[in-house]
């Protein structure tokens, strides 16, 4: 089945939550956008071999212990111009970086909504007048970004990355599962 889509309001969004993903589905359809959900990593390699958007949302940790990095790295691959954000509840510096290197445009912690998402899409520049945090880096989010920095280092092999962080795999697997506490 070929997927039509105008090439100007074509938007991926990648998201394991059902829910959320089917709200931010409707609330960028209401803005006429062309919308596809896909849930995860394989969703959209089936996607993208129908269509290519104009503009994604990726969640950054998605189901199974799987990162929305590879399907930000995914997407940058098949159009460079694509728009690309990355929403987090995990948001660290580590994680921000790999998704702007890995052709991300923006990177918004969680909850974002609709605007916050269309301002990010338009916005090419960096902002000046961001605030610097006085906030000490925790023990979990220094934890959380090593592990990150890893995954990406091993191409997303979760046997790799536990053996370079001297951890046992089912280890790094419930750790990945978790949330971090603020």
């Amino acid at each position: 089945m070929e997927m039509i889509m105008r090439p100007d309001r074509s938007l991926f969004i990648v998201e394991d939550d059902a829910t959320f993903a089917k709200t931010l589905k409707r609330s960028f359809e209401k803005r006429d956008y062309d919308v596809v959900v896909c849930h995860g990593r394989e969703e959209l390699l089936g996607a993208l071999e129908t269509a290519v958007p104009s503009y994604a949302v990726v969640d950054l940790k998605l189901g199974a212990g799987g990162s929305g990095l590879e399907c930000v790295k995914l997407l940058s691959a098949r159009d460079a111009s694509m728009r690309i954000v990355v929403l987090t509840g995990f948001a660290s510096i580590a994680t921000a970086v790999e998704a702007i290197k890995l052709g991300a445009c923006h990177y918004l912690a969680k909850p974002a909504n609709t605007d916050d998402i269309e301002a990010a899409f338009g916005r090419a520049e960096g902002d000046v007048s961001v605030s610097v945090s006085n906030r000490p880096t925790s023990i979990k989010n220094l934890e959380w970004e090593r592990i990150h920095e890893t995954l990406v280092e091993t191409g997303f092999n979760i046997s790799e990355t536990a053996r370079r962080l001297g951890l046992h795999r089912r280890t790094l697997a419930r750790k990945l599962e978790k949330r971090v506490v603020r």
